[in-house]
């Protein structure tokens, strides 16, 4: 079936020049291999297809990055990292073989994930008690599984101060919630309803929309029936950008306000300038955040891939950061045996381009930026 032309255009403004990237082809099939204990093999799944594969190549990008920063300054504990790209976007029988195999061959130390959650609890349910797995964007938290580590952004430090904002900044009372059809969105609503009902307000209406769905009128016109405040959007990657093109050409972006729950400086690029009217964003990095660390990031990240290479923005940066994590826990375990490792992450703290971050029982604490989209670019509001 040929994919409709909305989609198509704005696959195209991310198709990356594979060939230009560093990676890694590990073969996971066959016997089990020797391990190297010089070098430190680490699968990674990225979504590179599928409503997330926007943001492939720069996380991508941003993993490269990390990893050459790592392995120039000795590596992790002293081994230098081999990083093996695994498409995350690929069907749920493909993701579960791939796991599979990597648990077979013995062809990884670590499994490091910037995905959807759906894909999580696939690949939680083949690596729990085999390999630890560093799991790195926004999600909707709760994640207690042995060996699994969360680092990304949770409900209550996301979504709940920016919603207070809007209600008290802005008078919003009146919400609408629309996500994709799956756990990250299902989970975040319920306690979003939280958050509104403790603010005084009300929910209006919901929808959950099928992955890949690219008519989103039916939706629109219940939003304009409902008459919110504010729609607060959980759609991932590709489907929020056509949503939100379409929001717009709706006439509804003068409106109402948006509050996007999962939004960056690539989803904005795919949107458009002439689109972003009243739409903001909460998230734990943007890329104008006004920080050393991040100044520092970006110039690294610019000089290794140049200025036209793809913005990094918050997915993208999680990788990097990741890598970062794992780098810090391992100091503090000492050792990379994976019990010790899962047991040092209580606690503690590093540095990557958000600046520091803080892991206190299971859930990263860090500082949160509400922005409002001003073309293509976020200007920052608050700092929670």
């Amino acid at each position: 079936m040929l994919m409709p032309d909305s989609r198509r255009e704005a696959l195209q403004l991310y198709r990356p020049p594979f060939a230009a990237l560093r990676m890694i082809d590990d073969d996971v099939h066959g016997p089990p291999r020797r391990r190297d204990r010089d070098t430190l093999r680490i699968a990674h799944f990225i979504s590179l297809s599928g409503p997330a594969g926007i943001w492939g190549p720069c996380s991508i990008n941003s993993a490269m990055l990390a990893v050459q920063e790592i392995n120039a300054r000795g590596g992790v504990l002293g081994r230098e990292i081999e990083i093996a790209i695994h498409d995350a976007g690929a069907a749920p029988d493909e993701i579960a073989d791939a796991a599979t195999d990597i648990v077979r061959s013995g062809s990884a130390d670590i499994i490091l994930g910037s995905h959807m959650s759906a894909v999580r609890l696939i690949l939680r349910d083949v690596f729990t008690g085999h390999l630890p797995y560093i799991y790195t964007p926004i999600y909707e938290g709760g994640e207690r599984t042995p060996g699994l580590l969360a680092i990304g952004e949770t409900p209550p430090r996301q979504a709940r101060p920016a919603i207070m904002w809007l209600t008290e900044k802005k008078r919003a009372r009146r919400w609408y919630l629309i996500g994709s059809d799956y756990v990250w969105p299902w989970q975040s609503h319920r306690a979003v309803k939280r958050y509104i009902a403790e603010a005084g307000g009300c929910v209006v209406g919901e929808d959950f929309v099928a992955l890949g769905r690219d008519d989103h009128t039916p939706y629109l016109e219940r939003i304009r029936s409902a008459q919110p405040d504010v729609v607060f959007i959980s759609l991932i990657g590709l489907d929020g950008i056509l949503f939100n093109r379409a929001f717009a050409e709706h006439g509804l972006a003068g409106q109402m306000l948006r509050l996007a729950n999962c939004m960056d400086e690539t989803v904005s690029l795919g949107i458009g300038a002439d689109n972003t009217e009243n739409l903001f964003a909460a998230s734990g990095y943007f890329v104008n955040a006004p920080t050393a660390a991040n100044e520092a990031f970006r110039d690294r990240y610019h000089r290794a891939f140049g200025c036209y290479a793809p913005v990094p923005g918050s997915t993208a940066q999680s990788n990097y950061e990741g890598l970062y994590f794992l780098d810090a826990l391992s100091r503090r375990a000492g050792t990379l045996e994976p019990r010790s490792l899962i047991a040092a992450a209580d606690g503690i703290t590093y540095q990557a381009a958000r600046g520091t971050v803080g892991i206190q029982r299971r859930r990263a604490e860090m500082p949160i930026y509400l922005a409002q989209a001003d073309g293509l670019d976020f200007r920052l509001l608050a700092q929670f």
